[in-house]
């Protein structure tokens, strides 16, 4: 093992974390992100969010250029949209979204769950400037795409690619 190795793996620390005992934030394009594994805690390696949907929740078509991203369902079921193919995805099943890969989903369930993991967790600086520490409140702040675009434009980590490519009357103007 070489130096710059060793040195990686002796300076991070083991992060136990309980159910629901990670940073909680809302979204501006919409859902509760629970994180569970942050890119400090990983050395960079990944990124591990829990997100709570509601249904209609939808996403600009969009790729992240530097990272991987892998859905893994819990509970409810998205309409997924990978390089213009549409698919259902439900509770337990799992979508592997390699960097570079135009995709966007839609909700379609009264509620969904999911993990969201990012290799590398380059997206981090991103979710964290596109939302806000969850205060408690049991109503979610209104929906801000112009802090997400924003957040996207600063960090790179996302390039939004147009609009939902779903029905219009699920889809709110991105």
């Amino acid at each position: 093992m070489n130096e710059g190795m060793r040195a990686t793996m002796t300076t991070l620390t083991a992060t136990v974390r309980d159910t629901d005992a990670g940073e909680r934030r809302w979204f501006c394009g919409g859902g509760l992100h629970t994180w569970v594994a942050t890119g400090a805690e990983t050395g960079g390696a990944f990124l591990i969010f829990e997100d709570a949907l509601d249904a209609g929740k939808v996403t600009p078509l969009h790729r992240h250029p530097d990272a991987d991203e892998t859905f893994y369902m819990l509970e409810g079921e998205i309409l997924l949209d990978l390089d213009g193919e549409q698919q259902s995805l439900h509770a337990g099943g799992i979508a592997i979204i390699p960097r570079g890969i135009p995709h966007a989903f839609m909700v379609t369930s009264p509620r969904a769950r999911m993990l969201c993991l990012q290799n590398p967790a380059t997206g981090e600086a991103f979710y964290r400037m596109a939302s806000e520490p969850d205060g408690g409140e049991d109503a979610e702040p209104p929906l801000d795409f112009e802090r997400v675009r924003a957040a996207a434009s600063a960090t790179g980590a996302i390039e939004i690619l147009g609009p939902p490519p779903f029905p219009p009357v699920a889809s709110p103007a991105i």
